[in-house]
């Protein structure tokens, strides 16, 4: 991230934070705003790499360890930000061989520099912590360490922090407005036992009791993709002649499992033909790609991604859109492999725009299923998903306070993005509109705005009052429609947003039309009074009055 990005990313935040009501205010707590906001304290320097050194001591659920932040100042500052949770804590930090004072407010470290932070200067700390972190109830939603064992009674040890942060296991720049820009792990781990971490395996150190392995990750990489994996692992892989050349596809999985992950595992190759032809070239071939067994359900960590569906089609067994196309595919491997491109490549700068990241993954398992199936299968597979619509808040949460929207983010959003392609009526613009924001984005953390104004200027239409009413408001649109004669048709919006405008496709006796209401009564000359159906692609409620 340069160093005017970072300025932009504080001015937005902060605006975002200011713009909060009262009200909402009130909900959020001091440290609710420590961690999702880029205050003073995070923004006056620029995340290059970390250096992160963990041992894991499995028999106390312990862990201990150095973080090597470096970075560069942007703004000559004193004070420094550096967040580590409960109940672990920091024991020293350093610059330059001195020892820096510091306090600590709840999930927070101030750290007071003793050395003069000049602008655009590259400098150091190294922060020494340990304890024992908090351990994952119901992962991956509520994030922490999970302790197990396989069923051969050696230990399972596995990360997953989206959420509640990375800081829930190593002291860090807990904000993903500031992507590090590379990244070195070094994980100690009883001998006998494997460590499964992002990008490359670089070496293994051997030692008496304990193994270390060092990953390095070359590209920018989102705080909570960071991630551990430990146990009796087995690898096997294989070459993927891609868009970008020859990836490196591995799977790392329990030695019980080696035989029916080599069948099950089939659909990463299908994953990643899919997705790179809707949605670009895999964003980190220098890293290559990962799919490694975990003793949760599954997360989208960057060239890591972990799996613990089962070895079965579905979300565990379930098609979660009640079609049967659902069963077609391994849920777990196609969504979190899905968020290679958004989340990993294309990451929100603040909790509140996770849409970002859930939205289109979850339209990616339609895309899935339109390449392999046809488009027919993934239209009738993403309009099954509306059972799981709530319409309860809006899609995108408050900014500034690490609170994200509706979990309609998933179903809603995947709705949202496949009746935009339906409105653009041209599915090979559409698939350069979502290859184009991989592109325009790689790499790179964005905002709600970013992305609306890219897809409005692909499509040459105005979509704000579109992304306004399902994103910012919780309601359904209502086509509402009756005939004041055999011949005129009067429509308009209703249960909407003031000035929400969208075009939609209707059949009135047989005959297709596009008409685009407004709020407001409209009028439509038709051959014949008939039976009216909207478009099954549209989100949208439909009565007939009077």
């Amino acid at each position: 991230m340069n160093l005017k990005s970072t300025q932009y990313i504080l001015a937005g935040a902060l605006s975002s934070f200011l713009l909060l009501s009262n009200s909402a205010l009130a909900q959020y707590s001091r440290a609710d705003s420590l961690r999702g906001r880029l205050g003073p304290e995070r923004s006056w320097w620029d995340l290059k790499h970390y250096d992160l050194s963990v041992e894991i001591i499995p028999s106390k659920k312990y862990i201990k360890g150095s973080n090597k932040i470096s970075y560069q100042v942007v703004n000559e500052a004193k004070l420094l930000q550096i967040d580590l949770q409960e109940p672990l804590s920091v024991t020293s930090i350093t610059q330059g061989g001195e020892g820096l004072s510091f306090r600590r407010e709840g999930a927070v470290y101030w750290v007071t520099l003793t050395k003069k932070q000049v602008p655009g200067a590259l400098e150091v700390v190294v922060v020494q912590y340990e304890g024992i972190p908090k351990e994952a109830v119901r992962p991956p939603w509520d994030g922490g360490i999970t302790w197990q064992k396989d069923v051969k009674g050696l230990d399972f040890i596995a990360s997953s922090n989206q959420g509640i942060g990375s800081s829930i296991w190593w002291p860090l720049k807990d904000h993903p407005a500031d992507e590090v820009d590379s990244l070195d792990m070094h994980v100690t781990v009883p001998k006998g036992l494997l460590d499964i971490s992002n990008g490359r395996l670089v070496e293994i150190q051997v030692g008496k009791d304990t193994d270390t392995f060092h990953w390095k990750v070359v590209n920018p990489i989102n705080d909570y993709g960071v991630n551990i994996n430990i146990g009796d692992y087995v690898q096997f892989g294989e070459k993927y002649a891609g868009e970008k050349g020859t990836l490196d596809m591995d799977y790392f999985v329990l030695r019980e499992n080696l035989e029916k992950a080599k069948v099950h595992f089939q659909d990463a190759r299908r994953m990643m033909q899919a997705f790179e032809h809707w949605f670009g070239p895999y964003p980190f071939y220098e890293d290559g790609f990962k799919l490694v067994e975990a003793p949760y359900l599954g997360m989208e960590h960057q060239s890591s991604v972990t799996y613990g569906n089962g070895y079965q089609n579905g979300y565990r067994g379930r098609d979660l859109s009640g079609t049967g196309w659902g069963l077609k595919f391994d849920f777990i491997i196609i969504h979190e492999s899905g968020h290679e491109w958004f989340a990993n490549n294309i990451t929100y700068k603040d909790e509140a725009d996770m849409w970002i990241h859930e939205s289109f993954t979850n339209y990616s398992e339609s895309l899935f299923l339109d390449y392999h199936y046809g488009k027919e299968a993934g239209q009738a597979y993403v309009r099954g998903t509306r059972m799981n619509i709530s319409n309860d808040k809006p899609i995108i949460g408050d900014y500034g306070v690490n609170q994200r929207g509706s979990g309609d983010m998933y179903y809603k959003g995947g709705n949202l993005l496949n009746m935009l392609r339906e409105i653009l009526q041209d599915d090979e613009k559409w698939r350069q509109t979502l290859r184009g924001l991989n592109e325009t984005f790689y790499h790179q953390t964005v905002t709600t705005a970013q992305v609306e104004s890219y897809i409005s200027k692909a499509f040459g239409m105005d979509l704000k009052p579109i992304f306004d009413q399902y994103l910012r408001d919780y309601r359904v649109p209502s086509f509402e429609y009756y005939y004041s004669d055999d011949q005129t048709l009067n429509y308009r919006w209703a249960s909407c947003l003031p000035k929400f405008s969208m075009p939609i496709d209707i059949e009135i006796g047989g005959k297709k039309t596009r008409i685009t209401p407004t709020e407001n009564w409209n009028q439509l000359k038709v051959d014949k009074k008939g039976s009216l159906s909207v478009d099954l692609d549209y989100y949208v409620k439909s009565l007939m009055i009077r």
